[in-house]
């Protein structure tokens, strides 16, 4: 039996095959991974241009030749695992079964799996993609999880239609949707907008988390309705998909469809619409993250949020309401106030959150009893540098504190470091 008709072939005596092979076994047992991949390449091909190349050889040369390759594969370095990865193809579709046993190997190295996942990616056939969506799931292994998605994203569209079909069957519903996930192809969308309305509230989550990804004209009203989901997780992945769409932020009214996500019940997604609230960069917005921030029901871990979110929003309002948040909130809190009005990056804002960080200074607030919160206010003014703090850091220089001391010292020498470079 052959694996390739011989008349498909160049010319080529059974003799100098076996030769071949034999000099091949000797430099893998050698680990002379660059001869091997010399004697591998001496291999007859098949001729025929319309069909992709494969090895021509008779079924017992062709084991000693695949089983040559594996070793090279397991125990080359990365170089020649990369050469060895791109003459493993030659071999067809009868390597399927190993190459597929050793992928699931969790024994086997990741690299080597690896690049496994590349190689089945020449492949379209069902039982390869169903491997990619099985290894998906079942790995933890990030590297290996991102070349099994990017091998099905190049299988491409049969990889979409046989994942349309999983989606049929319940056994692999949940596979096939975040295999689809994955894929972040246009041709994805539809079969993601449809799983969107499926009444397992995860599978839903998988597919708003990964339509958010596509700039479609399609997905922004689904992410709208699937604020108001039942499933927090859902509610949350449609508040994190708007965050990066403050585009559509006046158009669709993304802040009066968020808004009221910031009372959730559940508190992750509070602070996920906190953050994406921050993103829209509006008046609109701030009024509400200040809103929320003032009352005395909200929890400290979304106030923190809030406090960041209102940094992001880069916006004169934003840092009113910081500087009226100050007045009456925790140390933890305060604190937080004090580090993001540090991180103004906006040369128009940096004096006003200066004027705010001085302004905190001067009032004596019983806060700043608290040497961790000095030295947050120390640092603060020397990250936003000019001539502003310069009175106030001198003065922090003299704290009883020591480590204020050395924050307050290190400010002042960038501040002035600064001015004299614009000088």
């Amino acid at each position: 039996m052959t694996h390739i008709k011989p008349e498909a072939v160049r010319n080529q005596s059974s003799d100098s095959i076996e030769k071949i092979l034999h000099l091949g076994l000797l430099a893998a047992q050698q680990q002379d991974w660059l001869l091997v991949s010399n004697y591998l390449q001496q291999l007859p091909q098949t001729k025929n241009h319309q069909q992709a190349k494969r090895f021509a050889l008779e079924d017992r040369d062709w084991q000693l030749a695949f089983e040559i390759a594996l070793a090279m594969l397991r125990g080359a370095d990365f170089q020649h695992k990369w050469e060895i990865s791109k003459l493993l193809p030659l071999f067809g579709e009868n390597s399927l079964g190993t190459l597929i046993t050793l992928v699931k190997d969790e024994t086997i190295p990741g690299d080597v799996r690896w690049f496994i996942c590349q190689i089945l990616g020449n492949f379209h056939r069902e039982q390869v993609v169903l491997t990619l969506v099985e290894l998906l799931h079942s790995t933890t292994d990030r590297e290996l999880m991102a070349i099994a998605g990017k091998t099905l994203t190049k299988i491409g569209n049969y990889a979409i239609d046989a994942l349309k079909d999983l989606l049929t069957q319940p056994e692999y519903r949940y596979l096939a949707v975040q295999s689809l996930s994955y894929i972040r192809t246009v041709e994805t969308i539809e079969p993601l907008m449809e799983v969107t309305v499926d009444n397992e509230p995860k599978l839903r989550a998988i597919a708003i988390k990964a339509l958010g990804s596509f700039h479609d004209l399609r997905i922004p009203p689904l992410l709208i309705t699937a604020l108001q989901d039942k499933a927090s997780a859902v509610r949350q992945e449609a508040a994190i998909a708007l965050g990066f769409r403050p585009d559509l932020c006046l158009e669709l009214d993304l802040v009066g469809h968020l808004c009221p996500l910031l009372y959730d019940l559940n508190l992750e997604v509070c602070r996920q619409t906190a953050i994406s609230l921050g993103r829209m960069k509006c008046d609109r917005a701030t009024q509400a993250l200040f809103t929320v921030l003032q009352l005395d029901t909200t929890p400290d871990s979304l106030k923190l949020d809030l406090v960041k979110a209102l940094g992001w929003s880069e916006l004169s309002s934003a840092i009113n309401y910081l500087e009226l948040a100050l007045a009456n909130s925790t140390v933890a809190v305060t604190q937080e106030i004090v580090i993001v009005l540090g991180r103004t990056n906006k040369s128009h804002l940096k004096f006003q959150a200066a004027k705010v960080l001085i302004g905190f200074w001067q009032s004596q607030n019983r806060l700043l009893e608290s040497p961790q919160l000095r030295q947050s206010l120390a640092t603060s003014l020397g990250e936003l540098g000019g001539e502003w703090g310069k009175t106030t850091l001198e003065q922090l220089t003299r704290d009883s504190d020591r480590k204020v001391q050395l924050h307050a010292f290190f400010a002042l020498k960038k501040v002035i470091s600064q001015s004299e470079k614009t000088n």
